[in-house]
């Protein structure tokens, strides 16, 4: 009845309002879009308004929120403002004083300076951390990771195999406030269920045929600092179920132990399949998900971010030069070009063993392209083919969306060099001869991870 009187109460003020019946919702709501205020009640059932203004502090920072509750407590109110809140409203109220909160947050939303900062690092990043990369895809990736550093919100990190879960986590933990304390990463694929169990939440001595004495689970190890979830999909319904306890009640009960004990934990966990699918199928648990996907955490594979791949062979040839103790010149153009058309089906993580494998390889004082060693897999993957045959309707679309990507990419590639050469590498004369204004002409070569420093004398 409230959500819906607010709404009636906006919407009657010219505001376009959406409403949510739960944080679960709402946080999928934030995902998807931006909003100018958000408005949410203190109590609720499943997720309270504190874990949904956290999810808000991480997702969009610069959004204002306005907390309402009916237990006019001080506590509770210094509390709220302290987190984040701009404001604070009591039940019952009138619609005049809901909107006069609600017009001066945005007033004051307008007459912020946004977070320069953030702003700073995110810009003069060529990497971060161990990341290599300053394509806008990476950008996003490492602006999240400083957003949700500051904040104790669970984090879900999707990706493809090789992507870098695992050095997201660590970026997080790194710059984080929990620094200075554990960092803990489980493989889930590692250990049979019963060890995953007594990994995660210890043992008692002789709680099972095996247990010579008690152990301290991983939950406790990581106390006051980052545990890491490698592969999160891969755990049993019955450990899925043990895991959600224990992050609701922020506590663990040791495997025949009695006494539950309290752990303070960052959660980041990590997993290559689709968790909403598994949901659907009935192999992961729904409430788990919801618990898990707080704060997600999307990694683009390599093939997605082009651009960075000189960054890439650049960074790690210099690092396998100095380990194997060669001295070489560089790359030469038809093996800088071969990577660049590659799919890379394992990601970075392949295209690093590539690199490692060459270094050691050349003959000369180059890397050519047959030290690379990709075979002739290279040419299916350079249509993006990658050797894969779709099983269902919609992999067959995804997968031909994909190669008309990829053969228009080339084709503007190929544009944009061209009239770079015929122009003597001059940004301004080559968009002039191509008919093309020059700030499209640089959006372009933007997009397409070109610059002139990399290809000159090509």
């Amino acid at each position: 009845m409230i959500r819906d009187g607010l709404a009636r109460i906006l919407e009657g003020d010219s505001f376009t309002v959406e409403t949510a019946k739960s944080g679960h919702v709402a946080i999928e709501h934030l995902q998807q879009k931006e909003f100018d205020l958000i408005i949410t009640d203190l109590k609720m059932p499943g997720m309270s308004g504190f874990e949904v203004l956290g999810a808000v502090k991480t997702l969009q920072p610069d959004t204002p929120v306005i907390m309402i509750t009916g237990f006019a407590t001080v506590e509770t109110a210094v509390e709220a403002m302290k987190n984040g809140t701009v404001d604070y409203i009591v039940k019952p109220f009138t619609p005049e004083q809901i909107l006069e909160k609600v017009h001066l947050a945005l007033e004051q939303r307008k007459n912020s300076v946004e977070d320069l900062y953030v702003k700073k690092e995110i810009d003069c990043h060529h990497g971060f951390d161990q990341f290599i990369g300053e394509s806008r895809e990476m950008q996003k990736v490492y602006r999240r990771i400083m957003q949700v550093a500051a904040t104790d919100s669970t984090v879900l990190i999707t990706g493809e195999s090789g992507t870098g879960k695992e050095l997201a986590a660590r970026a997080i933990h790194k710059n984080s406030s929990r620094r200075d304390f554990p960092f803990v990463a489980v493989d889930c694929t590692a250990l049979a269920e019963n060890l995953l169990e007594s990994e995660l939440f210890g043992h008692v001595k002789g709680s099972f045929t095996g247990a010579m004495q008690t152990k301290m689970g991983l939950f406790m190890v990581a106390d006051g600092g980052t545990l890491f979830l490698d592969e999160v999909s891969n755990i049993s319904l019955a450990t899925q179920a043990k895991l959600l306890r224990a992050l609701q009640e922020r506590q663990v009960t040791p495997i025949g132990g009695t006494q539950p004990v309290s752990f303070n934990i960052h959660l980041v966990a990590a997993t290559n399949r689709n968790l909403k699918t598994m949901v659907a199928e009935g192999t992961f648990r729904e409430d788990l998900y919801f618990r898990l996907n707080i704060i997600p955490l999307d990694l683009p594979p390599l093939r997605e971010r082009k651009g960075d791949i000189p960054l890439l062979v650049r960074h790690f040839m210099n690092k396998f030069m100095e380990e194997v103790g060669k001295d070489l010149r560089g790359i030469s153009p038809e093996a800088m070009q071969f990577l660049e058309n590659y799919s890379y089906p394992g990601n970075v993580r392949e295209l690093v063993n590539t690199l490692e494998r060459a270094v050691v390889l050349a003959e000369g004082d180059v890397i050519q392209k047959e030290n690379l060693e990709l075979g002739d897999s290279a040419e299916l993957c350079s249509t993006g083919f990658d050797g894969f045959v779709p099983t269902s309707a919609e992999a067959l679309k995804e997968m031909k969306r994909h190669i008309r990507d990829r053969s228009v990419e080339s084709v503007e590639k190929a544009f944009v060099i061209n009239a770079l050469k015929r122009s003597n590498w001059n940004i301004s004369r080559a968009a002039e001869e191509t008919g093309m204004l020059r700030p499209n002409f640089q959006t372009m070569l933007k997009r397409l991870g070109i610059s002139v420093k990399d290809y000159f004398g090509k």
